[in-house]
């Protein structure tokens, strides 16, 4: 009998859905958009992880409103002509056997700033409001996100609904696209979760005050896009498990939330942590490998919901333990995904999945294939010589 396949490389059914592997590339901010429009750097950015092997790749936060974009050069599906430059994209995945999602996002009182190459800072209100398609903060209250950063003005009722519109509106051109997956982005300080935190969310309506009102407009948001989103396509939420503040949102919040999310028709958690606000009084989350494990394991454990662990996960056998251990269903990958976009691949090697590269890319594994008697030949001469050259020397 063969040994069992490792839990990574198992194949994973969400609603219609059937991932090729546990392998996720997680959304990446590359700011090369043009007016919201994917380019051909998200053609070779997002298409070189397919031709790696991940299972699901999913895009950078993408705007449902020109007004949520973190920064100018974001992706967006705000508008119908967004669609077909996102679907290329998609078509490529697809015609590497992969699957892509698309994450959904309004950064709220954290909209406008510089790309981190240019430091990151945030863009002054004036600089917003000259844009080609001026834009402004918005957020539950008008509490900025910490020192930098202007006040955001305060949503009103009837445009609280109009957001969860938009979102619903760009659910709808996903589909259109041809994604597999919906990813509702409701953590790192942007809109979603200042109004789930409540050092940002000073409301005393429907959508501020308790725990459960503060609630709300996520929840209203999942609904209302589940409704939307065709049922046999599964559906994301990314949460910060806690927000890095002092009293802030706590990982026990995450745990009623996502139970919440999972009666909406969410299928999978992805758990991420802090960016609620920039100031350094902030409770921080200590980057150590696999950092956020433990809040995909409580989520999964009490929650009853699948989690996707995120944050510093780096090779194979890491991986293959925090699904062993019943951690997460999914693990997914960022800067270590740019540092090998074949990570999958692999990691597919040194688990003994895929020792005759197989897995590849016919074009590129028949060439790998041809190259590894040789390479090996060549290591061993090398070792002998050198074995040799030791044992000579007096």
């Amino acid at each position: 009998m063969s040994d069992p396949l490792p839990l990574l490389f198992q194949p994973l059914r969400l609603r219609g859905l059937e991932l090729s592997n546990r392998v996720v590339i997680s959304p990446m901010c590359q700011h090369a958009a043009e007016r919201g429009h994917a380019t051909p750097w998200h053609l070779v950015h997002l298409g070189k992880f397919a031709l790696g092997g991940a299972g699901l790749i999913l895009t950078e936060s993408t705007a449902v409103d020109p007004r949520g974009r973190i920064g100018t050069a974001d992706l967006g599906l705000w508008k119908d002509s967004q669609v077909a430059p996102l679907k290329a994209v998609v078509d490529f995945v697809h015609a590497q056997g992969g699957a892509i999602g698309v994450q959904l996002a309004h950064a709220g009182r954290k909209s406008g700033s510089e790309p981190l190459w240019e430091g990151g800072a945030a863009l002054s209100a004036q600089t917003m409001a000259a844009d080609e398609e001026p834009w402004e903060r918005l957020g539950p209250s008008a509490l900025a996100a910490g020192p930098g950063w202007s006040a955001p003005r305060a949503l009103g009722l009837d445009e609280i609904e109009a957001v969860v519109q938009r979102f619903v509106d760009a659910a709808r051109r996903a589909d259109a696209a041809g994604f597999d997956v919906v990813e509702l982005h409701f953590g790192h300080g942007y809109l979603v979760a200042s109004f789930l935190s409540p050092n940002a969310n000073r409301r005393d309506d429907a959508y501020g005050g308790s725990r459960d009102k503060r609630m709300a407009l996520a929840l209203e948001i999942a609904r209302r896009v589940r409704a939307a989103w065709p049922e046999h396509k599964p559906l994301f939420c990314r949460l910060s498990a806690v927000d890095g503040t002092l009293d802030g949102w706590s990982l026990d919040d995450s745990v009623v939330l996502s139970r919440a999310l999972g009666d909406c028709g969410v299928d999978v958690i992805d758990c991420s942590s802090g960016g609620l606000t920039e100031e350094t009084r902030a409770l921080p989350v200590p980057r150590g490998l696999g950092f956020q494990v433990p809040f995909s394991a409580r989520i999964r454990r009490e929650a009853g919901v699948l989690t996707q662990a995120v944050g510093m996960i780096v090779d194979a056998r890491q991986a293959e333990a925090v699904l062993a251990a019943g951690d997460a269903d999914l693990v997914a990958l960022g800067r270590e995904a740019l540092f090998d976009p074949y990570w999958a691949h692999h990691a597919a090697a040194e688990l003994g999945v895929d020792p005759a590269y197989r897995r590849w890319p016919v074009r590129h594994g028949v060439w790998l294939a041809k190259r590894a008697p040789g390479l090996a030949r060549a290591r061993a001469e090398a070792a002998a010589a050198s074995n040799d050259k030791e044992t000579s020397t007096p």
